[in-house]
């Protein structure tokens, strides 16, 4: 996800030297673009012809990394989602330069101004992607979607598919979606709901110019559609742990429930934007009455994204059911091969309990490696996610030195008080001597330094 975007570029000097600090790839080295080039050449056999399907995208209109496309048919109550993701594996071989680098890499890093990604060009966004310019080698995830929302995986099957449309979330309408789309997304976000699923997707943050000419941090409202394809790769995810979980194999993403400590901060954080959270309501509850229209609302859903203990891999443990707190199920990332390493090896495994074949060895190997790998790559790219949006925050309040704003303390540790103001989507830290957490307080901005990302108050009462 793209916490902020900058279509202006007016933050390029600061955003080359967050690159620089976190040492994001700038290219891909010779012989790994050479392998490449080699390998978008391979023509599939070992596939379906499934070309006769009508799959279609369905992602931001700018996107050419196109893990996903998808078809619907309707079986009896049942809905079938055919789920196609890209068969990345088909160009990679196994400890050769391509592979290599995708090890050192993990994932694809966003940036404002950019993204580094996992695979070179030629096979992300050629090759292996998903557009609509020709027949693609597939996986495709045959999940059924009853009417109360269950979903099952039916089939996995290496195919190749045609997509007919590459579909943009702006500006797609309803007739041109495969029928059925709408009621199959309606099934699984209202499963969610019954589960009490507290996943959240908060709007991204943009920078743009205010009516005085000078930069600000706003909310870009997403697309019904959006939420809408989120639930069709929650179920075929979700589908796939399942059928991973029964084999007694796999991958999965884990996420324990925000504790005590941070749901009281996100209460504080909600009190500084003036939403009234009422006592009796949980934070799976209250979250989802948060509209994202409303900016306020949408800084707390990024709050409350934040607040969680930090999603992490684990591998199949017998006996132990891999859970994740925000899907209130068990849960794997199967469906963004392009983008992220460990999905590449769950979709290899999945393919091979589906057809009733024993998992790839150098899958089982991967597994037992990839949580250590892909830890180390989600941390950097929330240490790159951070400094973003340190530095935007000082970019927009830049100028500003001396102005007084009113905050509310979310919580005390040992750099003392942070604080969420009550008018921007923004936390400081300030000293902590004679306050609790709810207290608020009058702040004045002391420094804003975008170079530094920096910003600093001072407290008034």
């Amino acid at each position: 996800m793209k916490t902020i975007r900058d279509p202006a570029h007016a933050l390029a000097r600061e955003l080359a030297a967050i690159r620089a600090e976190f040492q994001v790839p700038e290219a891909f080295p010779p012989q790994v673009l050479a392998a490449a080039d080699a390998a978008a050449k391979r023509a599939p056999s070992d596939h379906a012809d499934w070309t006769d399907r009508a799959f279609v995208t369905l992602d931001p209109a700018s996107a050419t990394d196109l893990d996903q496309a998808f078809a619907i048919e309707a079986m009896g109550s049942d809905l079938i989602l055919h789920y196609a993701i890209a068969d990345v594996a088909w160009f990679v071989d196994e400890r050769g330069p391509i592979d290599a680098e995708a090890w050192a890499r993990g994932e694809t890093l966003y940036l404002p101004d950019g993204k580094a990604g996992l695979y070179p060009p030629v096979l992300a966004e050629g090759a292996a992607s998903l557009l609509p310019d020709g027949p693609r080698p597939a996986v495709v995830f045959s999940v059924r979607v009853a009417p109360d929302g269950a979903v099952k995986l039916d089939a996995a099957t290496r195919a190749v598919i045609r997509s007919r449309a590459k579909l943009a979330y702006a500006n797609v309408r309803p007739e041109d979606l495969p029928a059925g789309f709408a009621e199959l997304s309606a099934r699984i976000i209202a499963a969610e709901a019954e589960r009490g699923a507290a996943r959240i997707d908060p709007p991204e943050q943009e920078v743009s110019e205010g009516p005085d000419g000078r930069l600000t941090l706003t909310f870009r409202s997403r697309h019904p559609s959006e939420d809408q394809n989120a639930a069709l790769s929650l179920a075929c995810n979700m589908a796939v742990a399942d059928a991973l979980i029964a084999h007694g194999t796999g991958l999965f993403r884990v996420m324990a429930e925000p504790n005590d400590h941070a749901v009281r901060r996100l209460r504080h954080t909600a009190r500084a934007f003036g939403i009234e959270w009422p006592n009796h309501a949980t934070l799976t509850q209250f979250e989802r009455t948060l509209d994202p229209a409303d900016p306020r609302a949408a800084a707390l859903m990024l709050a409350i994204r934040r607040a969680g203990n930090g999603a992490g891999y684990q591998v199949f443990r017998p006996g132990e059911t891999p859970w994740h707190a925000a899907v209130a199920a068990p849960y794997a990332h199967a469906t963004a091969p392009l983008r992220r390493l460990a999905d590449r090896y769950v979709v290899q495994a999945t393919l091979a309990v589906a057809n009733g074949r024993p998992v790839p060895d150098h899958v089982t190997e991967a597994f037992a490696k990839l949580p250590k790998v892909m830890a180390r790559a989600d941390a950097r790219a929330g240490q790159i996610d951070r400094a973003v949006i340190d530095m935007a925050e000082a970019v927009m309040l830049a100028g500003n030195e001396g102005q007084t704003l009113g905050a509310v303390v979310t919580d005390i540790g040992e750099r003392g008080a942070s604080i969420q103001l009550c008018s921007l989507p923004v936390t400081a830290q300030v000293d902590a001597s004679g306050l609790t957490p709810g207290d608020t307080l009058d702040v004045r901005l002391t420094q804003a330094d975008p170079h530094a990302r920096r910003i600093a108050f001072e407290r008034l009462n």
